[in-house]
């Protein structure tokens, strides 16, 4: 996909890989929206990236389905829509699952699993008009293999990957030119998983954003980051019994004690 003159909106898009992605698009000579809840940051972001071209930003909370609308209306409004839409806003609580308020559980798949569709309902109909469009959707390598302490943020993300990956067939069932790509990386250096301990690298952000938005202008469909997992999850399930399979991710890996010192970014 050729991204220069197109309209990109980033949600989450005030932090993390979500603003460097921003920055990415702008220098690609795309036209950038950003959807963030903190406004301080949209504001900052917009005057460190206005040099770079045309971006602006609304401030959203994407748990809360009212706002989703009233804004993605005002955008519609204010612009023609949107030609790329990347989900990327997420959030981890990382505890035991019996730790977990009811709230922890409502927040986190409202805003990891429930927010990237009822955005997508928003734009696509618009797409499917327009017979063109690209939906990125940021899941994680959690949607790809079980975790303690991640368990409804693995759930989220399970999700996300099932409905994203249902998209992209049904796009092509219509026979309609609107490109999903569903994203699994690693763990990301950007705060959010502050405290890992993983024997696999974590990712630097910078070179995540890359990779994502190389993705797109390549439409691609499935992607992890780093590429291997994908291979060594799924064919390590297919060709292991459960007990042999959480032995060499847990033990071998180490994946089952990553989130044993979590913090999460500090507020």
């Amino acid at each position: 996909m050729q991204l220069q003159n197109k309209t990109v909106l980033i949600t989450g898009g005030a932090s993390g890989i979500g603003k460097i992605m921003g920055r990415l698009m702008l220098e690609r000579q795309a036209k950038v929206i950003i959807w963030d809840i903190n406004q301080a940051s949209i504001d900052a972001t917009i005057a460190e990236f206005s040099t770079l071209g045309d971006i602006v930003g609304y401030h959203v909370d994407v748990s809360d389905p009212k706002q989703i609308k009233a804004t993605a209306l005002k955008l519609k409004h204010d612009f023609r829509g949107v030609d790329v839409l990347i989900n990327n806003a997420g959030i981890i609580v990382g505890k035991y699952f019996h730790e977990h308020s009811t709230e922890d559980i409502i927040k986190t798949m409202d805003i990891n699993a429930n927010a990237p569709m009822l955005i997508t309902a928003e734009f696509l109909n618009d797409m499917l008009q327009r017979n063109s469009g690209h939906i990125c959707n940021i899941a994680s390598s959690g949607g790809l293999i079980s975790n303690p302490k991640m368990s409804v943020y693995a759930a989220s993300k399970w999700s996300l990957i099932g409905w994203s990956d249902s998209l992209r067939l049904e796009m092509r069932k219509l026979k309609k030119d609107i490109h999903v790509t569903t994203v699994m990386p690693y763990y990301i250096n950007t705060g959010m998983f502050d405290g890992v301990q993983s024997k696999i690298p974590i990712l630097e952000p910078e070179a995540a954003s890359l990779t994502i938005v190389k993705a797109i202008e390549q439409n691609k469909k499935m992607i992890t980051i780093p590429g291997y997992i994908y291979r060594l999850t799924r064919f390590g399930q297919a060709i292991m019994s459960i007990n042999v399979f959480d032995w060499f991710t847990g033990s071998i890996m180490g994946i089952y004690s990553t989130m044993e010192h979590f913090t999460g970014r500090k507020k």
